[in-house]
């Protein structure tokens, strides 16, 4: 499958860099189309990996990742061009974190609202689940690396999409548990989870933790 990651950071390159190594042809897509970062990813994974601009990587792909700061996610689709998203499944992993008042960050839409939602509302014609936001870009592509049976969270409006994606999940990338949280209304609660999950980060030292369910 050709697959199209947008954004160069450390989520997207991990993601991206999985993606390839499962056979995968995957685009890298940043701002401009001579990124260093995005440039010198390519030349180290290989010959189906390639980069340009978001709306290069877009264009590109039969399946879509956001990978972009949640600030500035928006701005980043846009660019990457509506009509190189329509049709398309969206999986979205950014969160809408604000550091600008330092380390201890706030959401900048929460409660009545979410990121994911903004993106489905802003694109109606994309097909945007929300997953892989709650856990560090090392365990998003190797949930084998905790122990135990935890668990990464899907939602979206399209049941088709979180069908597609949670088999690329469980076949690409490892996870034995996919639990579906229903519309996108759900990347509330996900979305949320993130200030608890800085606090974990600050008392265990560490991102390599997740969340298990047990009932």
């Amino acid at each position: 499958m050709r697959i199209g990651v947008i954004g160069t950071g450390s989520v997207g390159a991990t993601i991206a860099t999985q993606l390839v190594a499962k056979d995968h042809e995957v685009r890298l897509g940043s701002r401009t189309a001579d990124n260093e970062k995005a440039a010198a990813w390519a030349a180290k994974v290989g010959p189906r990996a390639s980069h340009g601009t978001f709306a290069d990587a877009a264009g590109f792909g039969q399946l879509l990742f956001n990978c972009t700061l949640g600030e500035i996610s928006l701005a980043a689709l846009e660019s990457a061009g509506r009509e190189n998203l329509a049709g398309k499944v969206l999986v979205d992993v950014a969160n809408p974190l604000d550091f600008s008042t330092g380390m201890t960050p706030h959401l900048f839409v929460a409660n009545t609202d979410s990121l994911g939602e903004r993106i489905q509302r802003e694109f109606p014609e994309a097909r945007v689940v929300k997953a892989l936001n709650t856990v560090a870009a090392p365990i998003m592509v190797n949930p084998g690396k905790l122990h135990g049976e935890h668990l990464v969270f899907v939602c979206g409006n399209d049941a088709g999409a979180k069908a597609d994606v949670t088999r690329l999940l469980q076949r690409d990338f490892g996870w034995k548990r996919v639990l579906d949280l229903g519309d996108i209304t759900a990347s509330r609660g996900t979305e949320a989870y993130l200030l608890l999950w800085l606090r974990l980060w600050g008392a265990l030292k560490t991102t390599d933790f997740n969340v298990a369910l047990a009932q």
